[in-house]
Formats: structure tokens, C-alpha cells, sequence
């Protein structure tokens, strides 16, 4: 009877120890941890992969956004496989102090993985950063620039209408320089020279 206990308190044993084994690996995939920079750049974390792991930034400050990747293998750090939350976490927590998310940072270290081997630390592989309203302004000025064109054909229109001024007639003129001179010689042929002008002011009535 004792003997049968003891070989069922193995058994029992046993199968403990095999269900730990059997637990699922912790696992950080897909998650994605929020944060704020030193100079308040909003920030997203996101992690994927398995053995080697990739990490991505991607921040938002003042109208530009920027982003940059690391890739490394945290796994075989025996601190991460045990946490790997807590790991992540700590990187969120140095990430904080920085103004710049991915300007300054060439390698991702924590202080629960430091004397893990050295494919345990993530490395930037990528950056970058754009300006978000880029789009928007062009569209902007290129409004700015259409109304201006249409402004200035409808103001050259206005100007260069020529204002309409009344003809004159040249025959008018005509008679009036012919009568005025056949009045002259009338006064020269019939009147005293002191008295030419007056006498071609009136031929020239008569003549009118």
C-alpha cells in the first residue's frame, strides 16, 4: 500500500512538471505600448516576430511625423523569455526620457537583459521622417496660383477696352477751312486791306 502511494506521487509529479513544460512561450506580438518623448512627441511602440524581433517607433510632433525600426534577439535573454512585457516596458521607460524618439538612438538596452550576449540588443536598421501637411500646402498654393491667374486675365480684360470716343466728321472741317477762304479772297477783291478781316467775317456769314 505504501509502495503504490509513492509510485502515484511520482506520477502526480511527474505530470506537473510536464505541464509546465507544455505552458505556452509569453508572447509579445502585436502589442503595442504608448508613450510620451521628453518634448511631448506622441509616440506608438509595436513589436513582432518570433527569434528575432522587430521593433517599430512611430511619433508625431508639431505637423511631422517620423519613425524608425530596430531588429534584434531579445529571446535569448533568460529575463526576456521569463517577461518579456517588463523588457519592453523598460524600453518604453528610456525611450521617455529622450526628445527624439530615434534621433540619438543607434541600440536599444535594458537593465534586466545586461549581461545578456550581445544578439540580445535591439540596433536600429531604418528612420525616416515626413512632414505631414506637405500634401495640404501644395494644394494650397496651387489654389493660391489658379485664383491669381484668373484675377489677372479678368483685370487685363478690364484695362484694355478702349474707351469710345466720338468720331468727327472730315468734311466738316473741309467746308468750314474752304468757306473761310473763299470768303478772304472776297475781301481782298472788294475791300481795303485794313478792313480784309472784317469783310471775310462777313462773306463768311453770308457764305455759311
Amino acid at each position: 500500500m505504501k509502495s503504490f502511494a509513492l509510485l502515484f506521487l511520482v506520477v502526480i509529479c511527474g505530470l506537473g512538471g510536464l505541464g509546465q513544460k507544455l505552458k505556452p512561450k509569453k508572447r509579445s506580438n502585436g502589442e503595442e505600448i504608448n508613450f510620451r518623448t521628453k518634448t511631448k512627441d506622441v509616440c506608438t511602440m509595436s513589436m513582432s516576430g518570433d527569434e528575432e524581433m522587430k521593433l517599430r517607433i512611430e511619433c508625431r510632433r508639431q505637423g511631422m511625423s517620423y519613425w524608425c525600426e530596430f531588429t534584434g534577439k531579445p529571446s535569448v535573454c533568460r529575463a526576456f523569455r521569463n517577461n518579456p512585457k517588463m523588457y519592453w516596458n523598460q524600453i518604453a521607460m528610456e525611450l521617455r526620457k529622450l526628445p527624439h524618439a530615434c534621433e540619438t538612438t543607434q541600440v536599444l538596452k535594458t537593465t534586466m537583459c545586461q549581461k545578456a550576449p550581445i544578439e540580445a540588443v535591439m540596433k536600429k536598421i531604418a528612420a525616416g521622417m515626413e512632414p505631414e501637411d506637405l500634401a495640404n500646402q501644395d494644394k494650397s498654393v496651387q489654389k493660391t496660383s489658379i485664383s491669381m491667374r484668373g484675377a489677372g486675365r479678368s483685370s487685363v480684360k478690364k484695362i484694355g477696352k478702349p474707351p469710345i470716343l466720338p468720331l468727327i466728321k472730315p468734311t466738316q472741317h473741309g467746308q468750314g477751312s474752304e468757306n473761310e477762304t473763299e470768303a478772304m479772297k472776297l475781301a481782298r477783291e472788294h475791300c481795303w486791306e485794313s478792313l480784309h478781316g472784317f469783310c471775310s467775317y462777313i462773306f463768311g456769314i453770308f457764305r455759311g
